[in-house]
């Protein structure tokens, strides 16, 4: 049995890992922003221990670069970075539901399913108002609870992944966009998801998922066409 120094330096280590991870998804710690343990220990008020093993395992999710002189510093992902990740994770969720994970999912538990349901609610709601600092936490709970109901633990976490990253190359250029146009580049399907997953429609769920993959694809391709 581990000691109980050992967790509770570990709960901080998350705790401070998850801190961090809002404010990059938040897009408060941008692209390229550079920092040191020394400065981030002092922020949270903590030693120094937990801080680095924070750091390491952002790095470790590719949100963060290590550079051994002058600290951490935030990613910058490239558009180009943007749509592998799309295009990775639409070939994983195609093949999901070409082998059943609609029905997989059909047999999930009613208390499961409404959970993932409540997500979507919220998640479209605030796709629809155009509420980024809403929709960011619950399109990505939303996808890793629709993930642990069709796929296995691996791919989930895999698909997680992507889409924290995806989120964090796009929330700093989504928060330029015009507020008119903005609505117009966030995916607000959930809800018609659910209800396809529900019926164990594998063809109408993949076409939903498909046309968010689009969405962002067309996105990235305006992107390059107006160089930051």
């Amino acid at each position: 049995m581990p000691a109980s120094g050992a967790v509770t330096r570990n709960t901080l280590r998350q705790q401070i890992a998850g801190a961090l991870r809002d404010e990059v998804l938040a897009g408060r710690l941008r692209p390229g922003q550079e920092f040191t343990v020394k400065q981030i220990a002092e922020q949270y008020g903590v030693s120094a221990t937990p801080v680095r093993e924070a750091l390491v395992d952002l790095a470790g999710q590719g949100l963060l670069d290590s550079n051994q002189h002058r600290g951490f510093q935030v990613h910058r992902f490239s558009v180009e970075d943007f749509r592998g990740m799309i295009e990775a994770r639409s070939l994983i969720v195609d093949g999901i539901f070409r082998e059943g994970g609609a029905p997989r999912a059909h047999a999930a538990t009613g208390a499961a399913l409404v959970s993932v349901r409540r997500r979507a609610e919220e998640a479209a709601r605030a796709a629809r108002c155009g509420d980024l600092n809403v929709l960011i936490g619950y399109d990505l709970r939303f996808w890793r609870e629709l993930g642990a109901l069709v796929t296995n633990r691996y791919i989930g976490e895999f698909l997680d992944r992507l889409r924290v990253q995806s989120w964090v190359f796009a929330v700093p250029r989504l928060r330029a966009e015009p507020e008119p146009e903005l609505g117009e580049w966030l995916w607000s399907g959930h809800e018609q998801l659910v209800d396809a997953i529900t019926r164990g429609d594998a063809a109408a769920a993949r076409a939903l998922i498909a046309a968010d993959d689009d969405l962002a694809l067309r996105w990235a391709e305006r992107l390059e066409r107006r160089p930051e």
